[in-house]
């Protein structure tokens, strides 16, 4: 097993994709990593889901107390807030200094809908980076995954391992994930209500969306995200969409479930996932990440489609 003293490259980011089978072979890849950061006196972090996250905590022993131990089925049940909320706000704690992360943002019970954001993310982590000095270790449960997910993670990353050792990736394309999931957004159910709105009616959308919410069951917290990230999305699109857009609302299995549509196109990939000090100069997308379950987009030249997601008790 190739470990993190192997991690130096001619990039000061290192982005490896660490494929594994089991607790015995997940610990051989993520323990050398953590112990090798330790060592050379780096920031450490670790977010994975919370079993695994718990076999790192008891590998390590006293050591966790020196790293950042989050589960990343909370921190990270939105994609879209981990390189902001997870990944860039540790390296930003640490200006200055190498910093080496355990991020594993895929997982076997990822539904269907949550897949594309999660890959695209992997795919962006490359350009949130880019000439930073820092090493972020992904795992990939090779039992639990499906094919796809392991195709993918080679466009993703540019470095590979695994028990045989360490590999550069000759399908590194982080552009054909980003690009190739940007798809059209499956069409809204007939249940869908729908309203117009332009600047003139962002307080009457408002209000139609928490009027929703309330009877499909959201609590009075979640109605406060809800409203934030309707205000967000609308507000978006009267500024960089033409000046008006087409407001959806509905309830999909277990979620509420609102988009915004409007002419404008998204050009900066990375939308959305930087960190902002004032939400006031931009950052609106990056506040609906933040407060929502998931953000899924579509852009291109007839326009833009931002749905978000927000879980029914």
């Amino acid at each position: 097993m190739t470990t993190g003293a192997d991690r130096a490259t001619e990039e000061p980011f290192h982005h490896p994709a660490f494929y594994y089978s089991g607790p015995a072979e997940y610990l051989e890849g993520t323990i050398p990593f953590i112990e090798s950061a330790l060592a050379a006196g780096e920031p450490a972090a670790v977010s994975v889901p919370g079993p695994n996250l718990e076999l790192i905590r008891d590998a390590l022993g006293a050591a966790s107390e020196h790293v950042l131990l989050l589960d990343m089925t909370e921190e990270g049940a939105n994609p879209g807030r981990i390189i902001p909320g997870v990944l860039r706000e540790f390296a930003d704690r640490h200006p200055g200094r190498r910093v080496s992360i355990i991020g594993e943002p895929i997982w076997a019970s990822r539904s269907e809908a949550e897949y594309p954001a999660c890959a695209q993310h992997e795919a962006l982590i490359n350009l949130a980076f880019a000439g930073r000095d820092a090493a972020i270790l992904c795992p990939y449960d090779l039992d639990g995954l499906d094919e796809r997910a392991i195709a993918d993670s080679l466009a993703t990353h540019p470095v590979l391992m695994d028990a045989k050792g360490t590999r550069e990736s000759a399908e590194y394309d982080p552009a054909r994930v980003i690009d190739g999931y940007n798809r059209p957004l499956p069409a809204p159910p007939r249940s869908a209500v729908e309203r117009g709105v332009d600047r003139y009616s962002v307080d009457n959308a408002r209000w139609f969306t928490t009027s929703y919410g309330r009877k499909a069951g959201l609590s009075a917290h979640r109605l406060v995200d809800l409203e934030i990230a309707v205000t967000e999305l609308v507000t978006n699109s009267i500024r960089y969409g033409g000046g008006s857009g087409l407001l959806r609302i509905w309830t999909e299995d277990d979620h509420l479930v609102c988009e915004v549509s409007d002419g404008g196109r998204i050009t900066d990939p990375l939308v959305g996932r930087r960190p902002v000090d004032d939400y006031s100069q931009g950052g609106g997308l990056l506040l609906v990440n933040h407060v929502v379950d998931l953000l899924r987009m579509h852009t291109g030249p007839e326009g833009t489609t931002m749905r978000v997601y927000l879980r029914l008790p």
